[in-house]
C-alpha cells in the first residue's frame, strides 16, 4: 500500500509542476485553452505510445463496446488542465493546490457515500470529514 501512496504523492508532484509548466505554455500561445489542449495531445501521445509498447494496443478496439458516461473523464481532465492554467496565475501554486485537493475531497466524500460511478460505498466518518475540513482550512490560510 505504501508504494501505492507514493505514487499518487509523485503524481500530486507532477500536478504542481504541470499547472505553472501549462501556464508558461499558455503565455507563450497567447491562450490557455490551446494550450490545454497541446498538453492534453501531449500527454495522448505519452500514453498511446507507452500503451503500444506495452503490447495493450488491442485494447483501443473495444473502446465501442464502453458506456459513452466513461468517456466524460476525458472532458473532467481537460476541466482541469483549463482550470490550472488559466488559475495558477492569479492564485500561485499553493491556493491552486489546495483548492484542486479540496474540491477532489469534497467529491470523494459524496462518491464514496454514495457508492456512485460504480464505486463501492465507504463510510463517511466526522474523521475524514475533518480531513476535508483541514484542506479548506489550508485553503482559506494559502490567500491569508
Amino acid at each position: 500500500m505504501w508504494w501505492a501512496v507514493v505514487a499518487v504523492a509523485l503524481g500530486g508532484v507532477a500536478i504542481a509542476m504541470q499547472a505553472p509548466i501549462n501556464a508558461a505554455l499558455g503565455r507563450g500561445l497567447g491562450a490557455p485553452v490551446p494550450a490545454a489542449a497541446v498538453s492534453f495531445g501531449v500527454g495522448f501521445a505519452v500514453l498511446f505510445l507507452v500503451s503500444l509498447l506495452q503490447g495493450q494496443g488491442a485494447a483501443y478496439l473495444r473502446l465501442g463496446q464502453v458506456p459513452v458516461w466513461t468517456l466524460v473523464g476525458g472532458v473532467l481532465g481537460a476541466w482541469y488542465v483549463f482550470a490550472a492554467v488559466w488559475g495558477v496565475a492569479s492564485l500561485g501554486v499553493v491556493t491552486l493546490v489546495a483548492a484542486l485537493v479540496f474540491g477532489q475531497m469534497a467529491a470523494a466524500l459524496v462518491i464514496d457515500a454514495t457508492g456512485s460511478l460504480g464505486m463501492a460505498v465507504r463510510e463517511i466518518t466526522p474523521t475524514r470529514i475533518a480531513a476535508a475540513g483541514m484542506v479548506l482550512g489550508g485553503l482559506v490560510l494559502s490567500r491569508l
